[in-house]
């Protein structure tokens, strides 16, 4: 079945006329997240959590299935941002150095973080609210520190893993208020950092002796369509004023989630 036995879909979906309508439904809000997120870079985990919840999915399959397609996606998206030469390697792999290893302990710890999500919901919106000043990028730019960088991802990393996130909109907001990259080499970091801290907190939740959902699957190629319309829009056609739009509706999301997830 594609369905966890208990949630609200799986009630309604087992009773067979129903099944096709509401799976519909869930296949075209998900297909809307990725393309919205990957048009920014980022892979949507957050926004496939609140669907999945929305629709009555159970907590135990939430988490490793936001995960899984985050990683199709973030995938998808790299692919594109890095044929459109947004990609800069010397800017990512301070961030990503200590972030594996730290969204691996976070996938992997099971705690109480009500307080933290209250916190980091908040500094999203209002990180929303800046991006839609932005109408371009700023003509000066300084690259972090690589001792900067190294905590910054550090901490992102175990952010990720402990929310069931790639990290993306953690990472994000930071490079561009920081002034540490322009809109598109951030979306193109955040990619593959997404892709990086994505597979390493799934490994941790996969260590943990807890086992992935067959539910996943089914939604794959969904999210492999949305995917790669999103970042192929984004990487080559959209504006920097539309890029930063969108990624303050991504992040308004994302902290309601965590708001009110």
């Amino acid at each position: 079945m594609w369905w966890p036995c208990g949630s609200k879909a799986a009630r309604s979906w087992s009773k067979g006329p129903e099944v096709s309508g509401e799976f519909v439904a869930l296949a075209a809000a998900i297909f809307i997240v990725a393309l919205l997120y990957s048009s920014v870079g980022h892979a949507g985990a957050s926004g496939y959590i609140a669907v999945l919840t929305l629709f009555g999915f159970g907590v135990e399959v939430i988490r490793p299935t936001a995960l899984t397609l985050n990683i199709l996606v973030a995938a998808i998206g790299f692919i594109q941002w890095w044929r459109g030469g947004h990609f800069v390697w010397s800017l990512f792999w301070p961030f990503a150095l200590l972030s594996v290893p730290a969204a691996f302990l976070g996938g992997w710890l099971e705690v109480p973080a009500y307080y933290l999500k209250i916190l980091i919901g908040l500094v999203l919106w209002f990180s929303a609210w800046r991006l839609l000043y932005r109408k371009a990028d700023p003509p000066d730019m300084v690259r972090p520190a690589r001792p900067t960088a190294v905590a910054s991802g550090a901490g992102i990393g175990f952010l990720s893993g402990l929310t069931g996130t790639g990290g993306g909109i953690f990472l994000t907001p930071l490079l561009l208020f920081c002034r540490w990259a322009k809109v598109k080499e951030a979306a193109a970091v955040s990619s593959l950092f997404i892709l990086l801290n994505s597979s390493s907190g799934l490994a941790g939740y996969v260590r943990s002796g807890r086992e992935l959902p067959d539910f996943a699957w089914p939604l794959a190629v969904v999210v492999a369509v949305g995917g790669f319309i999103g970042s192929r829009l984004g990487s080559r056609h959209l504006p920097v004023r539309g890029i930063a739009v969108l990624l303050a509706v991504v992040l308004v999301i994302a902290g309601a989630k965590l708001l009110f997830g």
